[in-house]
């Protein structure tokens, strides 16, 4: 007798048929040895897994100071424009003066201000006197002579020196940001290998890297004043003290 299989109970036969396949396939696998199931599933989670372990790496250095920049200028008054003036030239010549004697060399000198005003009395509206101002901007790159050097300055420019500030630098944080950027690749994977071992995972590559934050040390001001009328010091104390330097990074690895 011929029989004919509907599109329908096709379908059904083709998937007893399937159901009957997975069934066997089942039973064969249930007859091997526990190890090679391990290996499937290792295989399976291998080829699924999209795992991500992300950490802040932190590297932090200090440094010595090397440069000191002095800004300091002179300001005198006279019963003239003229005389005022040529009273501050000889005192910046001097000012300038002592520190080229004592090694700084001219292209660390820089005029940086220059003002003339007239000085004023009560409500009058006739200048009494009048006054020059010129700031100097002197470049200090041995600091072991700092000291001597701002003394020298400040004893030629008697009482008309004026010093408004002293600011210290780190000129070459080259190195110090390289070892920066080392201690924050090192500290990024020891805390990414803690993170991996706690899930009970083995830590894997690096996926990439980007640096967030690298910070150089601004300069640091300290203000140097000087006593008219006292006996002039050996030298002006200079602590350099220590600057930080920091980077800060974000590493991906795969677990």
């Amino acid at each position: 007798m011929a029989i004919s299989i509907s599109p329908g109970m096709r379908a059904g036969a083709i998937g007893i048929s399937s159901a009957a396949l997975l069934i066997g396939a089942f039973a064969l696998g249930d007859s091997h040895s526990s190890g090679s199931n391990a290996q499937a599933a290792t295989l399976t989670t291998a080829s699924t897994s999209a795992a991500r372990i992300t950490v802040t790496g932190e590297g932090m250095v200090t440094g010595t100071p090397n440069q000191l920049v002095l800004s300091m200028g002179v300001q005198v008054n006279g019963s003239s424009v003229s005389a005022a003036l040529g009273q501050a030239n000889q005192a910046v010549r001097r000012v300038t003066g002592a520190l080229r004697a004592r090694g700084v060399a001219a292209k660390d000198l820089q005029t940086a201000d220059f003002n003339i005003y007239p000085n004023y009395q009560g409500n009058s509206q006739v200048p009494v006197s009048y006054g020059v101002n010129e700031t100097l901007t002197a470049t200090l790159n041995q600091l072991s002579r700092a000291g001597s050097q701002i003394q020298a300055a400040i004893a030629a420019g008697g009482n008309a020196v004026t010093v408004d500030n002293v600011s210290l630098n780190l000129t070459d944080t080259s190195q110090l940001l390289a070892t920066a950027r080392a201690n924050a690749v090192k500290d990024a994977k020891a805390k990414a290998t803690q993170f991996a071992a706690a899930l009970g995972e083995r830590l894997g590559p690096v996926i990439s890297i980007t640096p967030t934050q690298q910070s150089v040390p601004e300069p640091l001001f300290a203000a140097v004043n000087d006593q008219s009328g006292t006996k002039a010091a050996a030298s002006v104390p200079v602590s350099p003290g220590r600057q930080q330097v920091s980077v800060s990074i974000t590493v991906v690895y795969a677990a």
